[in-house]
C-alpha cells in the first residue's frame, strides 16, 4: 500500500484516476493535513516537521510500503524525517531529475511563495547529482492560488497556463506545486512543461513494488564535475485522517 500525504483534498481524486489508469493494482491510502501547509506558509516548513514525522508513522503503523508527500513546499522535510522503516518521497523529485535532464535553463513557477525556493533548491540538488549545470529563474503567477482558494481550477490553471505560454529564455518550464498540473495540458509554448503528479506517483508505485527508492533522473556521468554550477535568479485545515482510495480496476 502507498501511502499519499496531502496538504489539499483535491489531490485525492487526482492521483486517484492516475492510479487507476497506471497502477490499478496500486492501493492507496489518503491523509489530508492542511494546517500542515498554513504553518509552514507562515514559519517556515521546519515548523512542522514534528507534525510530519508523526504523519509518517502513523502511514507506517496503518501498513504503508511507502510515503508520497505531494506537497512541494514540505516535501524535503518529508524526506529528511523519513527514518520511517519504509521509503519516504517527495512528489516532485523526479519532475526535478527531469528538468535537469531538459537543459540548462531551468524556470520554476509556482502559485505560492514558499514553494519557489524549496523547488527551486531541489532542482539544483539533482543538477549536482547529475554533474550539470542549471540556471534556475523563479517566477510567483500572480492571482493563481486566489483562484484556487476561491475553487476556481479553471481560472487557476489558466493564469498558470499564460505565465508559461510568457516565458522566453528557458529549456524547461516546472510547474512547482501538483495543483498546477492541468495548466500543462492548456500551454501552447514550444518549451517542454513538467508537472509532477504523474511521474511522483510511478515513482511511489515503483518504491511499493521494490521495497525501496532510489530518486530518478539523470546519472552523474563518468568524467563529469562532481559539483555542478547553479545560479538561481527570479522573475518577480486541521489534523486529518488516513482514508483509503478506492482500487483500480
Amino acid at each position: 500500500m502507498l501511502a499519499l500525504l496531502h496538504t489539499s483534498p483535491v489531490h485525492v481524486p487526482v492521483f486517484d484516476a492516475l492510479r487507476d489508469d497506471a497502477h490499478p493494482e496500486l492501493e492507496l491510502r489518503h491523509l489530508v493535513d492542511e494546517e500542515l501547509l498554513d504553518r509552514a506558509r507562515a514559519a517556515g516548513p521546519g515548523a512542522v516537521a514534528h507534525d510530519v514525522r508523526v504523519r509518517l508513522g502513523e502511514a507506517v503503523a496503518a501498513g504503508a510500503r511507502a510515503v508520497l508527500c505531494t506537497c512541494s513546499t514540505i516535501g524535503s522535510v518529508a524526506e529528511a524525517a523519513g527514518r520511517t522503516g519504509v521509503p519516504v518521497l517527495r512528489v516532485d523529485r523526479p519532475m526535478a531529475g527531469a528538468a535537469v535532464a531538459a537543459g540548462p535553463r531551468v524556470v520554476v513557477l509556482a502559485a505560492l511563495a514558499s514553494t519557489l525556493g524549496p523547488t527551486a533548491a531541489l532542482v539544483e540538488e539533482e543538477a549536482r547529482r547529475a554533474g550539470r549545470s542549471v540556471e534556475v529563474r523563479t517566477l510567483l503567477v500572480e492571482g493563481a492560488w486566489e483562484h484556487f482558494e476561491a475553487g476556481d481550477r479553471a481560472a487557476c490553471a489558466r493564469r498558470v497556463a499564460d505565465a508559461a505560454d510568457a516565458v522566453t529564455g528557458a529549456d524547461v518550464i516546472v510547474l512547482a506545486q501538483a495543483s498546477m498540473a492541468p495548466a500543462e495540458y492548456l500551454t501552447t509554448t514550444a518549451v517542454p512543461v513538467l508537472s509532477s503528479p504523474r511521474t511522483g506517483l510511478a515513482a511511489g508505485a515503483a518504491a511499493v513494488r521494490d521495497g525501496r527508492w532510489r530518486p530518478l533522473g539523470p546519472r552523474r556521468q563518468p568524467g563529469a564535475a562532481p559539483d555542478a554550477v547553479v545560479a538561481r535568479g527570479s522573475d518577480r485545515g486541521r489534523l486529518g485522517t488516513w482514508s483509503s482510495g478506492r482500487r483500480g480496476k
